[in-house]
């Protein structure tokens, strides 16, 4: 795999900023905060780049019986995500769920995957807005579930949401594999 390179002004080649299709590279060296930013970048993209292409019948596919996972479904899922863990968790915001069922995975028969992911991009934009008044030590409480009122920091906050992101990377991996063919990245 080529990667893009820039040469620096004295002609040496810089680290490559993005991937051949498009994906940013994560940071290879610098602080931590925009070093984690970067991987959650990464994995933004990743997500995306699993559903380019692809129509609202295909990202309705699901991956194989019993599961009714599918990538609508998934893009859905991280908009709440980001929602829950910038705005409620990190803000302390009380903001009700992005679509009608709180996980996200619920299809609604008229939504596809352009307001899917419209959606998901401004809940991404307005984490940024939040994240960027923030220090990796300051903390916020986790709204509800099994561990509400617990105090994270907004490390904790980022690292959990590269897992989160990487994991469902992996079951769109399966998912456009079992729509079109297609593999790997």
């Amino acid at each position: 795999m080529t990667m893009r390179q820039t040469p620096r002004s004295d002609g040496t080649p810089e680290a490559p900023r993005t991937l051949p299709d498009g994906r940013p590279i994560p940071l290879l060296t610098g602080p931590e905060l925009p070093t984690l930013e970067s991987w959650l970048d990464f994995h933004r993209a990743t997500l995306e780049l699993k559903c380019r292409g692809l129509d609202d019948a295909q990202v309705r596919h699901a991956s194989a019986q019993p599961s009714s996972l599918t990538l609508l479904g998934l893009v859905q899922h991280l908009a709440e995500v980001e929602r829950t863990w910038f705005q409620r968790v990190v803000a302390g915001l009380d903001v009700p769920p992005v679509f009608e069922e709180e996980t996200g995975y619920a299809l609604a028969p008229g939504r596809g995957l352009d307001e899917a992911l419209d959606a998901w991009r401004r809940e991404i934009a307005r984490g940024r807005e939040l994240l960027a008044e923030r220090a990796l030590e300051d903390t916020g409480r986790i709204a509800d579930g099994p561990m509400a009122g617990v105090e994270v920091s907004v490390r904790w906050v980022l690292i959990h949401l590269i897992e989160e992101y990487a994991r469902h990377n992996g079951h769109a991996d399966i998912l456009r594999e079992r729509i079109d063919g297609t593999a790997g990245a």
